[in-house]
């Protein structure tokens, strides 16, 4: 088997610049794959995290909008609770206003939550501390701020115990900065850059007292392990339409199915683009058979010599399908490398970081090889069936 392969590459070095062609367009074929794979597999990855690190991995139960009347209050909080398969709850509130920092001003959204808000909705500080009891007792003016927002206002990450002024109900009112965080991979913030607001994070209490409130916007339900979510969230809605005289009042949104159902998409997405990517697999794979078609005819003196000399069918054919599994092979790796190369300089240009998939470089490599050398079938038989008279008869 050494010998073919050593045969094979001395055979392809003959007609270098042909061998360099075909090889090219296996490699393309290969590291079209590959990149699609890898940055597929970045960006669901990153959009993981990112939908985890908004709380979208739980429930949210709000009001349908039916009943005017129909709100979320402490009362329905507590009674939340109490429901065997909820781990944590937490308040939420939302509202879209201005925030000016350094006499800059900036759309941001404020979102008031608790101080269990981090184990919820995973929230993570880089910098400073999550709310305490005692900012939700006293309805203490502080605020967290994500580290994009620190970096446009200050151009650095840790701006904790700065003060901002957010727009509350007509008037700007100071909050003082506790805690920096990590809003997940940055993907959103990095492909959309400024069509993103900021995202500003204050005590549900004070968030309640600024706009004159007493009720919530949404429940964010954090479910114990083994819990069915979509069972759990009807329960909690029966429960409150029950306790509130209520029907259709409220809803439950499953936001795990939602992220499971757009990774899908993703999904398919990505499969789509590698089977595009395998079409020109398909088409390298007839350039190799055109290329030994092409040596069958230029080496049948060769091939007449050979037979002459005892070679048998089965050599003649076992050497031309050698030189196209060598030619797949050079291809493949080529390809595995500049695809793995584009792949990084891509992560890097994204600010995501890079996830390799080797199963698909495997799969992309065996199906060049295999295709490859199926396709170089034809010429090596019609090689081996050249008779040594009529071969050395040839000019």
């Amino acid at each position: 088997m050494t010998d073919y392969f050593r045969c094979a590459v001395r055979n392809l070095g003959r007609k270098q610049i042909r061998t360099l062609l075909t090889i090219l367009g296996i490699a393309i074929g290969v590291a079209s794959v590959v990149i699609i794979a890898n940055i597929g597999q970045c960006g669901t990855n990153a959009v993981t995290g990112e939908m985890d690190s908004l709380g979208l991995s739980g429930l949210f139960i709000s009001t349908s909008g039916k009943d005017h009347a129909a709100i979320l209050d402490n009362q329905d909080l507590s009674m939340i609770k109490r429901i065997n398969e909820v781990e944590l709850t937490t308040p939420v509130m939302m509202t879209s206003t201005e925030v000016s920092v350094r006499n800059v001003n900036t759309d941001a959204v404020v979102w008031g939550i608790d101080c269990n808000a981090g184990s919820v909705v995973s929230l993570q500080t880089i910098y400073g501390r999550l709310f305490t009891q005692r900012d939700i007792s006293i309805k203490a003016p502080v605020c967290l701020v994500d580290e994009g927002f620190a970096k446009k206002a200050y151009s650095r990450d840790n701006i904790v115990g700065k003060k901002i002024n957010l727009l509350c109900s007509g008037a700007m009112q100071e909050f003082t900065v506790v805690g920096i965080i990590k809003t997940g991979s940055g993907l959103l913030e990095n492909a959309l850059g400024d069509y993103i607001p900021t995202f500003i994070y204050a005590p549900y209490t004070t968030f309640q007292a600024m706009n004159q409130r007493s009720d919530f916007d949404d429940i964010a339900v954090k479910l114990k392990p083994k819990a069915e979510a979509d069972t759990v969230g009807n329960l909690i809605v029966t429960k409150l339409n029950a306790k509130k005289g209520t029907s259709g009042a409220f809803l439950s949104t499953n936001l795990a199915k939602q992220k499971d159902g757009l990774l899908q998409i993703m999904g398919i997405v990505t499969l789509i683009l590698s089977a595009v990517g395998a079409v020109s697999l398909f088409v390298a794979s007839l350039s190799i058979m055109t290329t030994m078609l092409v040596s069958v005819t230029e080496r049948t003196r060769e091939i007449g010599i050979k037979k002459s000399l005892g070679a048998s069918r089965l050599a003649i054919m076992a050497e031309f399908l050698f030189e196209a599994m060598t030619l797949s092979l050079i291809g493949s790796a080529a390809g595995i490398a500049v695809g793995s190369g584009v792949s990084w300089v891509l992560s890097m240009c994204f600010h995501t970081p890079l996830t390799f998939r080797p199963d698909i470089m495997l799969i992309a490599a065996a199906f060049a090889i295999l295709s490859g050398t199926i396709f170089s079938i034809y010429p090596a038989y019609q090689a081996s069936r050249l008779e040594p008279v009529d071969a050395l008869r040839q000019e």
